[in-house]
C-alpha cells in the first residue's frame, strides 16, 4: 500500500526558508573573499550551530550559553539575508565585514565545542520511602457458640416454701430467658475457669459485664449454673 504524499505547509516553507538562508550566506561570504568550497562551508556552519543550540534550548531551557549561541548564529543568518537585500555593494564589501567573515570559523568552532561538551542537568534523586512494616497481631477468637433456631422451654424455678405465716410472701420471680443448649456449654465453661481462678461461683454481674450479655440472659444462665 501506499502512502499519499500530503505536503506539510510549515515543512515546504522551512525549506524555502533555509534554502534563501543559504544561499544568501554563501553570497556574502563569496563577497568578503572565501572563494570556492569555502563559501558553501559558511552557509552549513551557520545553520548547524542554530539547530545545536536550539536542541540545547529545549533540552535545558535555563542554559544561558544556548541562548546566547542561538542568538549570535540567528544574527549572522539574518545578516547576511539583510547584507545581500541591497543595502551592501557585494563588490566592494568593507573591511570590518571581511573580518567577521574570517573569524567566523573560530567563533563557530568555540560555540559548537561549549554546547556539545555542556553538562546536562541531573534530575534530583528522589528519596526512596522507607517501607513500614506493619505488625499485625493475630488473635484467635473463640469460636462462637452456634445458637439453634429452636427454642428449648423455659425454666422455672418454683418459690421455696414460706417456713412461718408471718414472713412476707417473696416478690414473684422475673420470668426465665431461654438459654441454647450451646450458650449454657460454653458459659459452663466460663463458669468453671472462675471457679479455679477465683474460688467462687460466677455471679450475673460477672457474665453481664465480661461477656456483654443482656441482664436477663445472664440472670437466668447464672441461675442454672448456680
Amino acid at each position: 500500500m501506499f502512502r499519499t504524499l500530503r505536503p506539510d505547509a510549515v515543512l515546504v516553507q522551512a525549506v524555502i526558508a533555509g534554502a534563501l538562508s543559504f544561499a544568501h550566506l554563501h553570497d556574502l561570504a563569496a563577497a568578503a573573499g572565501q572563494d570556492g568550497w569555502k563559501a558553501w562551508a559558511y552557509p552549513v556552519s551557520v545553520d548547524l550551530l542554530l539547530v545545536a543550540a536550539w536542541r540545547r534550548m529545549r533540552t535545558d531551557t535555563g542554559n544561558r550559553d544556548a541562548w546566547l549561541w542561538f542568538a549570535i548564529a540567528l544574527i549572522a543568518s539574518l545578516g547576511a539575508n539583510v547584507a545581500t537585500a541591497g543595502l551592501l555593494d557585494m563588490s566592494d564589501v568593507p573591511d570590518w565585514l571581511r573580518i567577521l567573515v574570517a573569524g567566523w570559523p573560530a567563533l563557530a568552532f568555540l560555540g559548537g565545542t561549549l554546547l556539545a561538551h555542556a553538562s546536562h542537568p541531573t534530575p534530583e534523586p528522589v528519596p526512596e520511602h522507607e517501607t513500614a512494616v506493619d505488625l499485625v497481631v493475630e488473635r484467635t477468637p473463640e469460636p462462637a457458640p452456634e445458637l439453634l433456631p429452636a427454642e428449648p422451654a423455659a425454666v422455672e424455678i418454683p418459690p421455696e416454701p414460706a417456713e412461718q405465716e408471718e414472713q412476707p410472701e417473696p416478690a414473684p420471680s422475673a420470668p426465665a430467658v431461654p438459654v441454647p443448649p450451646a450458650l449454657l456449654a460454653h458459659a459452663q465453661k466460663i463458669a468453671d475457669a472462675h471457679r479455679a481462678r477465683t474460688g467462687a461461683p460466677i455471679d450475673a454481674e460477672t457474665l453481664r459485664t465480661r461477656h456483654g450479655m443482656p441482664a436477663a440472659l445472664a440472670d437466668s444462665i447464672a441461675l442454672q449454673l448456680a
